[in-house]
């Protein structure tokens, strides 16, 4: 197990998330990252002139991430509280990508109105025709693709891919990808 989430950190993750979208020089955010799982293989893939905005409750999460990005030598990781809450502390406009990854669901956000929240900080803080990329867990793929599309993201690509989960445990699980559109007036 631990072979393979060393191997994640070093190629696989990074192998997934090109897929996804992410590129070089890129900003990118990662929304509930926990102890990096994403967030590492996203500061390697964006390089030295991108940026991962790495966001979580757990303050231990987020030192546990900066001690396994130690040996990568990356410096383009900028950890960030969240206190529970969905606001977001980044500018308007200012991401490319944000990965919200098993964390749209009903134990975080039990209410409809806390996702639909959460959406539109998401949606603020993304550049147009920004990319967000999402995990569905622990809710239903349509009620979740529902809020999205409500939110002014239109669905771009579904797919499955073998992923590691909070847990550490590889499995096969569904991506989707959304692209921000304008908001409607």
């Amino acid at each position: 197990m631990k072979a393979d989430i060393e191997r994640w950190l070093r190629e696989d993750g990074v192998t997934l998330l090109k897929e996804v979208g992410i590129k070089k020089g890129q900003a990118v955010l990662d929304f509930g990252c926990r102890s990096g799982n994403y967030a590492i293989p996203a500061a390697k893939l964006v390089g030295a002139r991108g940026k991962v905005y790495a966001l979580d409750r757990d303050e231990d999460a987020l030192d546990e991430l900066m001690e396994k990005a130690g040996p990568f030598a990356l410096r383009n990781i900028e950890t960030m509280g969240t206190y529970g809450g969905v606001e977001i502390a980044l500018e308007d406009a200012s991401v490319d990508v944000v990965l919200l990854y098993d964390v749209l669901h009903i134990y975080y956000f039990p209410a409809a109105r806390e996702r639909r929240k959460l959406l539109y900080e998401v949606h603020r803080v993304l550049k147009p025709e920004g990319l967000l990329s999402v995990r569905p867990t622990h809710i239903e793929k349509d009620q979740i693709m529902t809020e999205i599309e409500s939110a002014n993201f239109c669905l771009e690509r579904a797919y499955t891919r073998r992923l590691l989960d909070y847990k550490r445990v590889l499995e096969e699980d569904e991506i989707l990808n959304f692209r921000k559109k304008a908001m409607d007036n």
